[in-house]
């Protein structure tokens, strides 16, 4: 007897995403999977939803309908003391890194580890020198305050902090913004390590083309709410699909027509 082949569960699983603001749609629809340990970078441009979509799977924003899964449970649905725990397993690099200025890094590095379990400052500092080191960062960093730090050491803090609960699943928000094309290859490559050697489920979002080749497996295109396009990262510049290949030329004529605001 042939035993059937099981389907994995996808880490995460998105079924007709919608969120609106007032009038304006954001979210049309989006299906998505995220397989467990893989990567996936979402293209888009400005005000195509990316970051909404990333808002409404961390719960900073309620999406109007839809179903969030991770590890085949709608997140949604779940009570609050739940929901928060599922969402404690993603880490997160902001855009603009969201470091704390009152803070020295390593408090910052260390901050949500703080908040959720107790632990002296001396154990708390060690983890916090161990997670700098793991982004190519000097212990005395962590004396320093954020505004000390140059564009790339505030990403790499930032960096350290997101990993610093290694967490399942991680996200990351235009992680080469900002940075030279020398740094922010560094960056991609300190994600890619950090994401292999957690195992790590990852998601980013970027309009860095090079950076999405480097960061993902996989890849999709959000266009007007919805995923148009979804493939291997490494044929990015060459998917055959009109949008998409304006998208990732930067092309002004094409299918995508860019919306004048009133």
């Amino acid at each position: 007897m042939i035993e059937p082949v099981s389907t994995p569960i996808p880490r995460i699983r998105i079924r007709g995403l919608t969120k609106r603001f007032g009038d304006k749609v954001v979210l049309d629809g989006v299906d998505l999977d995220v397989m467990p340990a893989s990567s996936l970078v979402v293209i888009g441009g400005s005000g195509s939803g990316k970051s909404v979509l990333l808002k409404c799977v961390l719960g900073l924003l309620e999406p109007d309908g839809g179903v969030i899964e991770i590890d085949g449970v709608d997140v949604l649905t779940l009570p609050r003391r739940q929901r928060e725990q599922q969402r404690a397993r993603i880490g997160m690099l902001f855009q603009a890194g969201a470091l704390f200025d009152s803070l020295p890094v390593w408090e910052n590095v260390v901050f949500g580890l703080q908040a959720r379990h107790k632990v002296t400052r001396n154990a708390a500092r060690t983890t916090a020198n161990d997670f700098l080191q793991q982004v190519g960062l000097a212990p005395t960093v962590g004396d320093l305050y954020p505004a000390e730090l140059s564009g790339g050491m505030q990403k790499r803090v930032a960096l350290a902090r997101a990993i610093a609960s290694q967490p399942d699943i991680l996200f990351f928000d235009e992680p080469t913004t900002g940075l030279d094309p020398i740094m922010g290859a560094v960056i991609d490559g300190l994600i890619v390590d950090c994401v292999r050697r957690l195992g790590s489920t990852a998601v980013a979002i970027t309009h860095d083309m090079a950076s999405a080749r480097r960061i993902g497996d996989q890849a999709a295109m959000l266009l007007q709410g919805q995923i148009i396009w979804r493939g291997p990262a490494d044929t990015l510049m060459d998917t055959g699909n009109p949008a998409v290949d304006q998208f990732t030329h930067g092309r002004r004529e094409g299918p995508i027509h860019m919306e004048l605001r009133r």
